[in-house]
Parts: C-alpha cells; structure tokens; sequence
C-alpha cells in the first residue's frame, strides 16, 4: 500500500507564498476540499494541483466563477478534452482584452508624455525650466 503524500495548511502557505485565509477562502468557494482531521486541513495531491491551477488562472486575470468552470470540467471524463478547448476559447478572450488594454495604455502615455512636453515648453519659455527640476 503507498502513502498518499499530504500538506498541511502551513505547507502549502509557505509554498506558494499565499495565507492561510486564502487557501480557506479557496475552500470556502468549493474550489479546494482538504480532508478534516479535527480542525486540522489535509490537502492531498489533487488540491495542491487544484490550488495551482487556482493561482495560475488568477494570475492570468481570469474570475473564481471561470477556474471553477475549468476544475469542474477537469472532474469529467472527457474533461481534460473539454477544459483544454474551454481553457483555449477563455485565453484567446482574453490576450484580446489585454492587447486593447495594452493598447489604450500606450496612448495614455503618449497623451501624458505630450503634455509633459507641453508643459516643459512653456516652463522653459518662462525661464522656469531649471526651477522645476529642483
């Protein structure tokens, strides 16, 4: 018979460098399910992947209600198929949402660097320039 190897709630803290209230809101929202020994939490291999996935998906910018979608599709049989394409469709909206982002990003720089220069023009007019800088 192996052992299964486990985690405590500090383990997996420390690993992924999260608090303990963000592992139990994790579990709260149904997306981790440590076993209870007491009140003592039991993570398995499952929820430290899940957890990874969890972070990884938050990194990325997508919402609790997506990474669910995607941990429970993963849960079917023909789940590692579905969630793969659902993952794909979901990460192609949103590089899309990133690139205009991005994009809109740009020309506010390009705004404030403009009025930047204006206002350096006009400081520079006034014989303010070098006050400005100090």
């Amino acid at each position: 018979m192996s052992e299964t190897k486990t985690y405590s709630i500090r383990d997996l803290s420390l690993e992924y460098d999260i608090t303990p209230r963000t592992l139990r809101f994790y579990e709260d929202k149904g997306l981790l399910s440590p076993l209870r020994k007491g009140t003592q939490r039991i993570y398995d291999r499952r929820d430290k992947g899940r957890l990874a996935l969890i972070l990884r998906g938050k990194r990325l910018g997508f919402s609790l209600a997506e990474i669910r979608d995607w941990l429970e599709l993963y849960e079917l049989r023909d789940g590692q198929v579905a969630q793969a394409r659902m993952l794909l469709d979901a990460s192609e909206d949103r590089m899309v949402t990133l690139l205009q982002q991005r994009e809109e990003l740009d020309e506010t720089i390009e705004e404030l660097k403009a009025q930047m220069r204006q206002v350096e023009g006009w400081l520079d007019e006034q014989g303010l320039a070098a006050e400005a800088a100090d």
